[in-house]
């Protein structure tokens, strides 16, 4: 099968080849007519997958279509895009521009930690995408800069990830400013039950399509963990960088100060490394990532927010130093390698405080990850586990380790694993058409 036999333009195609794509996903052979069509959709697809092109392929070719806005050089825009992070934004953006070179459409993206006057400047010319983070675009809305009452296409991408930063509220005051006929496409890495309640309450009659098992790791990935104790993972990870000469690490850290510090302690040793993490300035984060896509950083040490939007072809190794306090971020977490058919390697340094964490992680993938003692970083078996930060600890006694709990960074609210509870100031509305008017309500 081929991308035009799924419906798009010579120009789209065209696009699309360059980019050194001649045959389409399963996500994208399943989305992309999906969405020509008109419909709603909901679709679930475990990073790597193509469901980007999913998306902005079929968006393009409908407003393209569409010539009556073309000659003029100031637009409504047509078509929203949400992601959670500002480097997921960058991303689709990029997208957008690149599959779109060829179409007279125009797209802009828009995202805090830079400054709102060329951001304002730019939304006086020609925006017919626009991709944006929630925050940021609730600003200009509350500066009278931003007009969304004619879009025809709302995509909440990384669904999943909106809601576990606690965006339920943003985007229900975002919903509040659209017009109630448009068409919802909502893309998720999981399908949890929050999702679900978030596309009952968004979505009429929706295409559903899922590509992936629920939850599922990349198949390309190759997993391993090392034991090792908690003062010898820095050690450990320099080891392995230099004795398998990996030229391309990305690193996962569950707090921000520990990734500062992992960088500079392995730059320190010989390895370059830089930190990428919400606290770093947006100059900084693009600066970092640029380096390490280019190849000229050795090492990108970061949290699970910062890395979501991180899309390189071919990376070839990923590292938890620690293991992330939820299990589904392992799965977000090892997506970032072997992505779109490319193999990936994704190793897991754990200590004893982490075991708890790492059978929490098992139970999720419905397997176990194969276990692989480096000779001379033998675990010291005296070692007793303690409390993990930003963790509700056991017993260190138990050797348990910590109960999985969201970091302060990957949860700006205690609501956000439960958005259904933001739904009940209501009673349900029984039809479909009805539940999303009931959401434009101002919040």
């Amino acid at each position: 099968m081929s991308f035009s036999s799924l419906g798009l333009s010579d120009a789209l195609v065209r696009a699309v080849i360059e980019r050194g794509y001649t045959v389409p996903t399963p996500i994208q052979r399943q989305a992309i007519p999906a969405v020509l069509s008109g419909g709603d959709l909901l679709a679930g697809a475990q990073t790597g997958t193509g469901k980007t092109a999913g998306f902005t392929l079929p968006i393009l070719q409908r407003l393209a279509a569409d010539n009556s806005h073309n000659k003029s050089s100031h637009t409504p825009i047509r078509a929203l895009i949400l992601t959670p992070t500002r480097e997921l934004a960058a991303q689709v953006e990029e997208s957008v521009r690149e599959y779109g070179k060829y179409v007279k459409l125009k797209s802009m993206v828009m995202f805090g930690g830079v400054g709102i006057q060329p951001q304002i400047q730019q939304l006086r010319g020609r925006v017919d995408i626009l991709v944006a983070t929630p925050g940021r675009l609730l600003d200009h809305v509350g500066q009278g800069t931003l007009n969304l009452s004619q879009v025809e296409v709302l995509v909440l991408d990384e669904a999943d990830r909106m809601l576990d930063m606690g965006f339920i509220h943003d985007i229900k005051k975002v919903l509040a400013l659209l017009p109630r006929q448009r068409q919802n496409l909502l893309f998720s890495a999981t399908f949890s039950d929050e999702i679900r309640t978030l596309a009952d309450h968004l979505l009429n009659r929706p295409a559903l399509i899922e590509v992936a098992r629920r939850n599922a790791p990349a198949e390309a990935v190759t997993q391993r963990v090392h034991p090792v104790d908690r003062e010898r993972k820095r050690e450990l990870l320099a080891h392995l960088i230099r004795e398998n000469d990996w030229r391309q690490v990305l690193v996962f850290m569950r707090t921000k100060h520990g990734a500062n510090r992992l960088s500079e302690q392995l730059t320190r040793g010989g390895i370059a490394a830089l930190a990428i993490h919400g606290n770093k300035s947006q100059s900084a984060r693009t600066h970092a990532l640029a380096q390490f896509k280019s190849g000229a950083l050795r090492v990108l040490v970061a949290t699970d927010i910062a890395a979501r939007g991180i899309d390189i072809i071919e990376l070839p190794h990923v590292v938890n130093f620690e293991l992330p306090n939820v299990p589904e971020d392992y799965v977000h977490r090892i997506g970032r390698t072997g992505r779109a058919g490319a193999e990936g390697e994704a190793v897991s340094l754990v200590c004893v405080d982490e075991y708890k964490l790492l059978a929490d992680i098992e139970k999720l993938l419905k397997r176990s990850v194969p276990r692989e003692i480096i000779p001379g970083f033998e675990p010291d078996p005296r070692i007793k586990a303690e409390p993990i930060p930003n963790g509700r600890s056991r017993s260190p006694a138990s050797g348990r380790g910590a109960a999985p709990t969201r970091s302060a960074e990957s949860a700006r609210s205690n609501h956000a694993r439960n958005p259904s509870a933001h739904w009940r100031g209501a009673t349900h509305p029984r039809s479909a058409e009805s539940r999303r008017e009931n959401l434009q309500r101002p919040a």
